[in-house]
């Protein structure tokens, strides 16, 4: 008896839900293993007294509230762009709606900031994540400690040599792995709990203003660590494309977060049980003391799958950024391989991959413990909370039209909790915080060097292009015809690419048929088929086509000129030539940009992946043609 399409659809989203768990949840579902510790031992360390636990866990309650279930779950993942969320996404929905301002394009600098500070978290959250459940054989066995290390190491380098493998096959196991560590989560809490149950008094907002009204400076110091707590927040709008706003939220509210809140609320309740040497030796790693130490090993290797799940889950997101990034236009064409045949959004990126790896192992070298690393870990992630609530700020009044009654004391409120948290990591900069902001500052060098590049460069080269309707009159009679299809790529919606002006002046022939091909990003995730092409027949055997993708295809020329129909007869890759325009940059002193970043952006084309690779054409049936061209 087959099931009605009600229970189908509960069904279908059950398993979006669980799936989640397994790749979404890893990066906040990791915060245990350190976050409530760093506020006692961290840079600024507290008084292990019953006082500062009720406010420490009163602050993760409410942060937890607040940023995660009220600003990204509720707030958040309703600005999906045609279901996509995440910083660029988001921006491309605010840049069709407010056009082309001045407004505009303060706000692609902002999501460009952030995208780069993201890189930042993107090494850190491996470094951080294993080496703190690495760590717990430190609690397991005391002689273990100089392993430590060289055990993360093997590990985190192992997690990038299988990254060109794809997650298929290893994510059928994330969510077994995940749904067992946020159980235990659950029990490891609840067991504490109930030998303290007074601990729940925390759930009171008032123990978390008492903090602040008594130690003033010192809690706000600890914001720097509680946010620990919301590490992750970002991640899940990003995926929400995968798994869809619905199962998400049900995945966070019936499930993660009780897991979660229930394991901060148990260590604090361990720790108001121990006495003072107890609890002083307990709170240096909090997390493995909650277990018994027969059970302590196995969730030494629990943890440390988890971590490594949710370290998978940050590499993959930077692979899916750095893609979106590139489709945008903000990073050059990087070589990327496909690692399922059916799910397009499964990638490798090798050139990230492998920088992202180089800076996890420094990153471990050179901090050594995760205490340490916490330093460094939430400058990146507050910064890109506090942007993300700019953003959130132009989406509620100028997309959503909220009545600035309400939309004021609601952006006020995430402005406040949002700015509390950066300026309390801004103090840690000495401490670490400089390297994700080093990063951040390098990448965003980098990202707007190549997109004000390609501006300027299309601006040149529409300054000496011809009309492509004006070109086919004036070659109809002065050159000969050979058999065939010639398609010259161009960057541009208009003109005449400067690979066919240079095919005629050395070669002084034309194909049968002349096609200039055009493929345009649009500010959507996905394209309607129907809106896929655009086509307009110049005459005299030419054409201009412009192919229209969402920055979250993947951009395939020859497979998408197969379904054109309309471009006189089909078209045969064994008898199509793609010509290509190399443009060697020459920096010079014309208005623009400065001459260092004239010279990096040279350096960055020089560099990037050929057309042949990123468009997928056939290598047997390209032409290059270079020119020289100043900036």
């Amino acid at each position: 008896m087959s099931a009605e399409p009600g229970e189908q659809r509960t069904s279908a989203k059950l398993k979006l839900a669980v799936g989640a768990i397994g790749i979404v949840f890893g990066d906040i579902g990791t915060s245990p293993l350190y976050a409530f510790r760093e506020t006692f031992v961290g840079s600024h360390p507290l008084s292990i007294d019953d006082f500062h636990i009720y406010g420490v866990i009163s602050l993760i309650f409410w942060s937890m509230t607040l940023v995660v279930s009220v600003q990204y779950v509720g707030i958040l993942m309703s600005a999906d762009n045609k279901g996509e969320g995440g910083t660029l996404a988001l921006v491309a929905l605010l840049s069709r709606k407010i056009g082309k301002t001045r407004f505009a394009g303060l706000t692609v600098l902002l999501a460009v900031f952030a995208t780069s500070l993201f890189y930042g978290d993107s090494m850190i959250t491996p470094a951080i994540s294993v080496l703190s459940a690495v760590e717990g054989l430190a609690v397991v066995n005391s002689g273990l400690s100089d392993l430590v290390i060289p055990i993360a190491l093997v590990l985190l380098i192992g997690l990038f040599v299988i990254q060109k493998r794809g997650t298929t096959r290893v994510g059928a196991l994330f969510a077994p792995i995940m749904l067992v560590y946020f159980a235990s989560l659950a029990v490891l809490g609840v067991f504490h709990i109930l030998r303290m149950p007074e601990i729940l008094l925390a759930l009171n907002p008032w123990y978390a203003v008492q903090f602040f009204l008594t130690d003033k400076w010192l809690a706000f110091m600890a914001l720097g660590s509680v946010v620990l707590a919301v590490t992750g927040s970002e991640a899940l709008y990003s995926d929400m494309g995968h798994f869809g706003r619905g199962p998400m939220r049900f995945s966070w509210f019936s499930f993660v977060m009780p897991c979660l809140l229930l394991n901060y609320f148990g260590q604090g309740a361990m720790i108001l049980g121990l006495g003072d040497a107890s609890a002083a030796e307990a709170i240096k790693n909090p997390f493995f003391f909650l277990a018994p130490e027969a059970f302590r090993l196995p969730l030494v290797l629990l943890a440390t799958a988890a971590t490594f799940i949710a370290s998978q889950a940050v590499i993959s997101g930077a692979f899916s950024v750095t893609h979106q990034a590139i489709q945008l236009g903000f990073i050059p064409r990087l070589s990327i391989l496909h690692t399922h045949q059916q799910h397009q959004g499964q990638i490798y990126i090798p050139l990230v991959n492998w920088l992202l790896c180089l800076a996890v192992i420094a990153l471990v070298l050179f901090f050594r413990t995760s205490s340490n690393l916490a330093s460094a870990y939430g400058i990146a992630v507050t910064g890109a909370m506090l942007i993300d609530t700019c953003l959130m700020a132009v989406l509620l009044f100028t997309v959503r039209k909220w009545k600035w009654w309400l939309a004021v004391p609601v952006v006020l409120v995430f402005f406040v909790v949002d700015g509390g948290y950066f300026a309390a990591n801004a103090v840690k900069i000495p401490h670490g915080g400089w390297f994700p902001l080093l990063v951040g500052a390098f990448a965003f060098t980098l990202l707007t060097t190549w997109a004000k590049g390609r501006k300027l460069m299309r601006e040149r080269m529409s300054e000496v292009s011809l009309p492509l309707e004006i070109f086919a009159k004036s070659a109809r009679n002065s050159t000969a015809r050979v058999p065939g299809t010639a398609i010259f790529m161009n960057s541009g919606a208009a003109g005449t690419p400067s690979a066919l002006l240079h095919n005629i002046k050395h070669n002084k022939v034309l194909h049968e048929r002349v096609v200039v091909l055009t493929v345009q990003i649009a500010g959507v995730p996905f394209v309607e088929p129907s809106e896929r092409f655009s086509l307009a027949d110049v005459g005299d055997g030419f054409y201009r086509v412009v192919l229209n993708y969402g920055f979250m295809e993947e951009t395939d020329v020859p497979g998408a000129l197969k379904a054109l129909g309309k471009c006189g007869q089909p078209f045969d890759m064994m008898q199509t030539s793609f010509f290509l325009s190399r443009q060697t940059l020459l920096p010079s002193d014309k208005p623009g940009m400065a001459i260092w970043r004239e010279k990096l952006f040279a350096w960055m084309m020089r560099n990037a992946a050929t057309p042949m690779e990123f468009f997928r054409l056939p290598t047997n049936r390209v032409v290059e043609l270079g020119s020289q061209m100043e900036i």
